[in-house]
């Protein structure tokens, strides 16, 4: 199954209370699952990486074995194509992981975007923070 995974994340304060979101989608744009989760406190790219990781979680879980990664971040997508290295091992700790799930998908490609075409993933992150009072 082919899909397309949007995902965002954000702190209030770097680091701050954090929350990452993103949504799954098929190929046909039939929502598969869409979240947004607080992680308690942590910097920005700590909140974009987990939503990627629990994205690629949720991709595997539901049997996709093609997917394109949708990120507003352009530090992830650099990173995880192999164009930027690693300075941070909390980074550097997530993104192993994330490559340990995209083994488990097969085919991911990596697509940045500005934050306007990333609407909802965004919306998520700030309805979870919202939603935690922070």
């Amino acid at each position: 199954m082919k899909a397309k995974l949007s995902t965002d994340g954000g702190a209030r304060g770097n680091p701050g209370p954090a929350a990452y979101g993103y949504v799954l989608e098929a190929e046909d744009g039939t929502v598969l699952d869409a979240r947004g989760e607080t992680i308690g406190v942590a910097t920005n790219n700590v909140a974009e990486y987990s939503g990627l990781v629990a994205g690629l979680r949720k991709a595997v879980e539901v049997g996709v074995d093609e997917l394109e990664v949708v990120s507003d971040s352009e530090l992830i997508v650099r990173q995880m194509t192999g164009e930027y290295k690693f300075k941070n091992a909390a980074l550097r700790e997530l993104s192993l992981e994330a490559a340990r799930l995209e083994r488990q998908v097969g085919k991911v490609t990596y697509t940045a975007v500005r934050r306007e075409h990333n609407e909802l993933a965004d919306r998520l992150v700030n309805e979870a923070l919202d939603a935690a009072g922070a």
